[in-house]
């Protein structure tokens, strides 16, 4: 117990608690209320578009995806900032053991789950889901199978992996009437949690990103070696996508990696981070939420020409290609006129302007 009131020992659950800084008890909840208000309108937003997208026939796998992405961003910002922002005011853990127990186990839930749906992006299809007709039920019923089987695998990894977060956060009490919420691993325990800090963020966040990123990089920069040649305008969509995607997940990256760096710097041993690096680690988590349905929102405009389909299949790429050719015919209508009027033709023997030629040869 003296170990743990030792403030730079403490591992707060929720939010840095017992600050004295009288600008961060202000500044901190503004700004992160802010952030929930400005991301939960964005989220929501995107998940109406969507929502608007699938009900017109136009809806994918990448959007299926993108959806969950967006619904596990607004449960961040309506369920875990305002907990913190809380915390951050009264400087003390008021929301009773419960709220201790679950609040960074759940947080961490939904940040792995994101970033995990973000790497699931890579293996779906970008083109529309085709709408069943008659009997031709199978195909988008196993597309369909594939997504809710995924999203179901990346939820109970993404809730079990954090598990330990919930089983070693207890309440203590520090002076009369404050009470602080803390993790407080077992000694027995500690060579577990040591491995457990080591492993829990690479599978959860440091090899998902790696790969998410690699895979959008290597992608996008083959589609830029092939740019000399003539692309359809459903490739010229894959390009499109595929540099939001890549956007969408490098900031992702980006803006959750300060709050992973703190986690396992502070819980691999090492002297505790400095108390603003770690607040301002926590606004860059929340922010990542608000910059993934900007991204979404001002690269991939809604188009009711483009008919939802970011990538096309080989139907939409034949159907250019017969535009194309559509199009090839329409550049050149007076050479078709010329050819077609003087093909078979049969000039009379009387309005013949060169007959001496037509008598050498028969000659």
């Amino acid at each position: 117990m003296d170990r743990l009131m030792n403030e730079s020992f403490v591992d707060f659950v929720g939010g840095v608690q017992l600050h004295p800084g009288e600008g961060t008890r202000t500044a901190v909840p503004v700004i992160l209320i802010g952030i929930c208000v400005s991301g939960a309108v964005g989220n929501l937003l995107v998940m109406l578009i969507l929502y608007w997208e699938f009900g017109r026939a136009r809806g994918s796998e990448v959007k299926a995806l993108l959806a969950a992405v967006a619904a596990t961003d607004l449960a961040i910002l309506l369920l875990c900032a305002p907990v913190r922002a809380l915390t951050y005011y009264r400087q003390s853990w008021t929301l009773g053991s419960f709220m201790c127990s679950t609040a960074d186990w759940f947080q961490h839930a939904c940040v792995a789950a994101k970033t995990l749906t973000l790497a699931a992006t890579t293996r779906a299809k970008h083109n529309p889901v085709a709408v069943p007709t008659g009997g031709a039920k199978r195909p988008p019923r196993l597309r369909a199978t594939w997504i809710h089987g995924a999203l179901a695998l990346i939820w109970t990894v993404s809730v079990m992996f954090p598990v330990p977060q919930f089983l070693f956060a207890s309440l203590q009490t520090r002076g009369a009437d404050t009470f602080i919420c803390v993790s407080a691993p077992p000694a027995c325990a500690a060579d577990f949690m040591s491995l457990f800090y080591k492993v829990y963020p690479a599978l959860t966040f440091a090899l998902p990103a790696a790969f998410t990123l690699a895979y959008y990089v290597k992608t996008l920069h083959a589609a830029v070696n092939h740019a000399a040649a003539p692309r359809s305008g459903a490739r010229q969509r894959q390009s499109k996508v595929t540099l939001v995607l890549l956007c969408a997940s490098g900031a992702n990256a980006l803006l959750l990696l300060p709050e992973w760096s703190a986690f396992t710097w502070t819980r691999l041993g090492f002297h505790k981070p400095p108390v603003g690096l770690a607040i301002f680690a926590q606004v860059l988590l929340y922010s990542s939420s608000c910059a993934i349905p900007a991204i979404l929102m001002t690269m991939c405009p809604a188009k009711s020409e483009e008919k939802g389909a970011e990538i096309g299949g080989a139907s939409e790429e034949g159907g250019d290609d017969k535009a194309e050719s559509h199009e090839l015919e329409k550049n050149f209508p007076d050479v078709e006129h010329f050819w077609t009027g003087r093909r078979n033709t049969h000039v009379e023997d009387d309005q013949d302007p060169v007959p001496w030629e037509r008598e050498e040869k028969m000659l």
